[in-house]
């Protein structure tokens, strides 16, 4: 059925009003307000150490996750399409548990395993590691609330793909590594990048889990989110917006990134490879 030219016309200059108002709008008072007070206080604001540190830890707690969750999602999405065993479905419904339970919670969740209430504490206390309040805890939050992205990706695609090509792999004597990487590995390639991407994005903007397990300490456990609220409550907006438009920035470069992968799968599909 062709959509009437009104409907037609109507729904594009509503989706693009939204745009304009929930993103477009955002953007450049981010970018104003950073530059408000010049590029020598936007820099100041960017090089002073609070931030540059909080920039380091936010990078260091991304890296760290996207290595973990990478490793971890290969083998879930490998055991759920390649094995029936007996809890599957409770296995890949477990995964999903960082999507419905708040950020918030699980921080709590964390605190309550590692902090002064849990019973490791006397023995984490004896061996001095400190996880809560502390960058490990900020890692391990940052890895819970982003640990579903990549296996979310590679199981369909894995799915789809079956398990022919690997049994016939196994059956000409290829070991397990051997199949993974000549076999598995380019037919999900996109679908990985894809999900490291998602699970990059979402760490960097992580702020409720990471916010209960830090302890808001300066210089020491703050991330860009959390240096951003800081400066904000202390009405200190010039500064504020300015450690934001770094968010900003890698979040335009990470959907940059998403569109070539999503582009670069098409035509990969589209050429048979």
């Amino acid at each position: 059925m062709k959509p009437h030219k009104f409907s037609q016309w109507g729904l594009i200059g509503l989706a693009a009003a939204f745009l304009l108002v929930m993103l477009v709008l955002p953007l450049v008072l981010v970018a104003s307000e950073a530059l408000a007070k010049g590029w020598q206080a936007y820099l100041a604001a960017l090089d002073e150490p609070f931030a540059r540190k909080a920039l380091y830890l936010t990078l260091e707690a991304t890296v760290a996750a996207v290595i973990g969750n990478t490793v971890f999602g290969l083998a879930s999405a490998w055991l759920l399409t390649k094995y029936d065993f007996r809890g599957k479905a409770f296995w890949s419904s477990l995964l999903d548990l960082p999507f419905a339970i708040s950020p918030v919670v699980a921080g709590l969740l964390f605190v309550i395993l590692f902090g002064r209430m849990s019973p490791l504490y006397p023995f984490l206390r004896a061996e001095h590691i400190a996880i809560i309040f502390a960058v490990p805890g900020i890692i391990l939050a940052t890895v819970f609330v982003t640990f579903p992205f990549i296996t979310r990706e590679l199981v369909p695609v894995m799915e789809a793909q079956g398990r022919s090509e690997e049994e016939a792999a196994a059956t000409m004597g290829a070991s397990g590594w051997t199949i993974f990487r000549r076999v598995t590995l380019p037919n999900i390639k996109w679908a990985l990048l894809y999900g490291v991407i998602l699970c990059t994005a979402r760490a960097l903007g992580e702020f409720g889990a990471v916010s209960v397990v830090s302890g808001h300490i300066r210089g020491k456990t703050n991330t860009l989110p959390l240096h951003i609220e800081i400066l904000y409550n202390e009405y200190n907006f010039t500064a504020a917006f300015a450690v934001a438009s770094i968010l900003v920035i890698l979040a335009v470069i990470i959907l940059i990134l998403r569109n070539l992968v999503e582009w670069r799968a098409k035509r990969g599909l589209r050429n048979g490879n």
